[in-house]
């Protein structure tokens, strides 16, 4: 198939979505400009700050894209694109962009409490506990995956004979390994860019926030920094050995969970965001030219027999292997725990709540066809599911070379500088991903100790020893467990929080006599498929090799969903059923 198609017949399914799905719910929800946010009405300077949408949405997708939409997809691929493409497309449309959205501007109309704060009013505060923990032991997962991806990307090596590029003819600093290969050290280049960008982000967060100046300037300055930091990575790449990278970055998201987001958080990720859109618009460009160009899509259409002896039956597997590419759990935690804190008038909920996620599966889309046209489906499978002893696969190789491969084919760009604007893109979002999730469950344990203990000792409601515990329980299972190991379960934890925010959320509108069928159909869909996917991995994989920390970790999982369901079936149907009830107690008498 031509490169070109399903994109072309992807961008009017998401405008129509947007136009018309998107404006039904802004009107479920009665949206208003008229009605201040928590941003205005609670500002503080520190959590609560009014932020211009160009700015707030580009925090947001640059928190909730991290590496899932192009990970996901890229190991998924092994089913073929067409399941895939059909998964990302009508998952985002009727489940990811709603939980995104309605979370959102559930979380704006309940004082910017995150979800787990609303489930407390809607489910009581058993069902408050409950979803805290599970959303606790959901990031404790997202961030061990996106650690070890991060490590990944930051030291990553191409061959040169991969990137078309002989021996003394690049400005790319190499390496020979132990096979006697000459690699290119593109995870290099990325760990001098991300240093850099994080050095300049006080000074871009304090011209934004302390200085309000123009936006248009300072994201001319950014882009510079951005521009810059590359050039200073490709001349003086950083290497260090995947352990101290690992210990490094958790000391480093533990001093950044607490200090106030304009500082490093939101600056950080506005110098970020511009690698990353143009990323997205040179794969968009490079997909149309060659599609133009009659490039073919090299990867099956269906390739499910294969996929199932990878990665097991394409259903649950497609579904949580894709993750964020058509719905996310983790989203929720975002738009819940900063986002809403950020927004100044309603009306931009939809903007990047549905946007922001319609963006994200336009992302997706994009690296379907890349991966899938860029590289021959042989050269994948080596890459991502290598045959030799101990190969754990590198899914992030996989895409960058497919970046530099297919901007090659179609626009004549060099497949290394394709290859190398790849792994930066990935490394952009992870960093970001690591920074707000242990931001995020920072103030999950400082919700959870003040519910378990009347009065928690001082220590527990210190930023530093909340942070430390998040960042040390991540780093544990990142060090213990590979990314094939840890992707399955992150992918089913982060489904099924999707699951308990809708049911939260499909609660909330049920008690105000909302439509709430919209919300409750995908979750059910979702829930079935995420349960049983954990299920399938406990009694086939964790049990069967004694993995106890994943074995346990899954039956918490299963356990806490299950309550939360519980609650809020007995919750839905006595807002749904009200006046049934009563009938019948009439009658009786």
């Amino acid at each position: 198939m031509n490169i070109g198609l399903l994109l072309i017949f992807s961008l009017p399914i998401y405008f129509l979505a947007y136009r018309f799905y998107g404006g039904f719910i802004s009107r479920v929800f009665e949206e208003n400009d008229l009605t201040h946010t928590p941003a205005i009405t609670m500002k503080d300077g520190v959590d609560y700050v009014p932020t211009k949408l160009g700015v707030v949405f580009s925090h947001h997708f640059a928190s909730i894209a991290g590496a899932g939409p192009i990970i996901g997809p890229t190991v998924a691929l092994i089913f073929g694109y067409a399941p895939i493409w059909l998964w990302v497309v009508l998952g985002t449309v009727f489940i990811g962009a709603v939980q995104d959205y309605t979370a959102l501007f559930v979380s704006i109309r309940e004082k910017g409490h995150s979800i787990a704060e609303v489930a407390d009013r809607t489910l009581g505060r058993f069902g408050f506990f409950l979803l805290i923990s599970f959303t606790i032991i959901m990031l404790i997962y997202v961030t061990s995956a996106f650690l070890r991806l991060t490590v990944i990307s930051l030291t990553s090596l191409v061959p040169l004979e991969s990137m078309k590029v002989a021996p003394g003819e690049t400005i790319l600093k190499t390496i020979i390994d132990s096979d006697g290969i000459l690699k290119a050290r593109i995870g290099g280049i990325a760990s001098t860019s991300v240093i850099i960008m994080t050095l300049c982000a006080p000074l871009i967060g304090f011209f934004l926030y302390k200085k309000q100046r123009n936006v248009a300037l300072i994201g001319l300055f950014a882009l510079i920094i951005g521009i810059l930091s590359i050039i200073m990575g490709v001349v003086f790449p950083v290497t260090l050995n995947p352990q101290v990278w690992m210990i490094l970055l958790t000391f480093y998201v533990i001093i950044t969970a607490g200090v106030p987001v304009w500082i490093l958080l939101q600056p950080r990720d506005f110098i970020n965001s511009f690698l990353l859109y143009f990323g997205i618009c040179f794969l968009f460009v490079g997909i149309i030219a060659g599609g133009i160009l009659g490039v073919k899509l090299q990867a099956p259409a269906f390739n499910i027999a294969n996929g199932v002896n990878i990665l097991g039956p394409i259903w649950p597997f497609l579904f949580i292997t894709v993750a964020c590419g058509a719905i996310s759990g983790f989203h929720t935690l975002v738009v819940g725990g900063t986002i809403s804190k950020q927004i100044s008038r309603e009306s931009d909920a939809k903007r990047v709540g549905y946007g922001g996620m319609v963006l994200e599966s336009i992302l997706a889309v994009l690296v379907i066809l890349t991966v899938a046209g860029g590289l021959d489906f042989a050269t994948y499978n080596s890459i991502v599911n290598p045959i030799a002893k101990g190969a754990t696969g590198n899914p992030v190789l996989a895409f960058s070379l497919a970046m530099g491969t297919l901007l090659n084919k179609s626009l004549g760009f060099p497949v290394a500088g394709g290859t190398v604007f790849g792994i930066l893109m990935i490394e952009g979002f992870i960093i970001t991903t690591l920074d707000t999730a242990i931001r995020l469950n920072r103030y999950l344990f400082e919700e959870l100790w003040a519910i378990i203990m009347i009065k928690p000792p001082k220590i527990f409601k210190s930023y530093i020893f909340n942070a430390s515990l998040s960042a040390g329980l991540m780093l544990l299972l990142c060090y213990s467990n590979t990314f094939k190991q840890i992707w399955p379960i992150f992918g089913s934890a982060n489904q099924l929080l999707a699951v308990l925010s809708l049911i939260v959320v499909s609660v909330w509108l049920a008690k105000r006599k909302k439509a709430s069928s919209f919300t409750i159909l995908p979750a059910i869909f979702m829930m079935i498929t995420t349960l049983y996917s954990l299920w399938e991995m406990l009694t086939k994989q964790y049990m069967p090799e004694h993995n106890y920390p994943l074995t346990i970790t899954a039956i918490l999982l299963i356990l806490l969903s299950i309550g939360v369901i519980f609650l809020a079936i007995n919750k839905l149907s006595s807002h749904i059923f009200p006046k049934r009830k009563l009938q019948y107690k009439k009658h009786e008498r």
